[in-house]
């Protein structure tokens, strides 16, 4: 992941600026006017990615989506996140981006992008107020789930490897394992 601090003309990076950047298959996601460039994510990346967004897809309720990257969520003029899948309702889209925080955020692990995914990433959503922020890393595989503690901050809930079964109940009822979302691969 490359990390630009100075924008165009010495200033921030703005959103303007993210629309001006090319399609080179790189995510670009902008955090408080720093610039965050990620290379195309790898196939185990992947592969969780379809397997997860149509494990939600297929029980999400009729007022909400399911959506897997590259989908903006653009709360202001200098924040704009994708994360690698989101549920959000009907209501909060717009036909380009959704402008306010998902009720889900989910990030795939990579090598590239794990510190910002688990610390830089995982900080916007809280202070956004995603209410749910779950991080799966393909190596193990594990799930680690955060949600908003008695103090108002992202706790770890729950933490799920391999074959384990996770029971969700926000924002929707959904079962898995971490092993599932690797399908044939191991």
């Amino acid at each position: 992941m490359t990390v630009m601090a100075i924008g165009v003309n010495g200033r921030p990076f703005t959103v303007e600026d993210l629309e001006g950047m090319p399609d080179d298959g790189h995510r670009y996601e902008l955090i408080d006017g720093t610039l965050l460039v990620s290379p195309m994510p790898g196939f185990r990346h992947q592969k969780i990615s379809v397997k997860l967004t149509s494990r939600l897809d297929a029980v999400c309720p009729d007022d909400l989506h399911v959506l897997a990257a590259p989908f903006a969520v653009r709360p202001s003029h200098t924040l704009e996140v994708q994360p690698d899948v989101l549920v959000c309702r009907d209501s909060d889209l717009t036909d380009k981006l959704l402008p306010m925080a998902p009720l889900l955020a989910v990030e795939i692990l990579s090598p590239s992008s794990a510190l910002h995914d688990l610390n830089t990433k995982k900080a916007v959503y809280e202070r956004l107020g995603v209410p749910s922020y779950w991080v799966v890393d393909p190596d193990v595989p594990t799930l680690t789930v955060f949600e908003f503690g008695a103090d108002g901050l992202y706790e770890q809930t729950v933490v799920v490897k391999a074959d384990e079964v996770f029971e969700a109940t926000e924002p929707f009822p959904v079962r898995f394992s971490p092993a599932e979302l690797l399908g044939t691969l191991k």
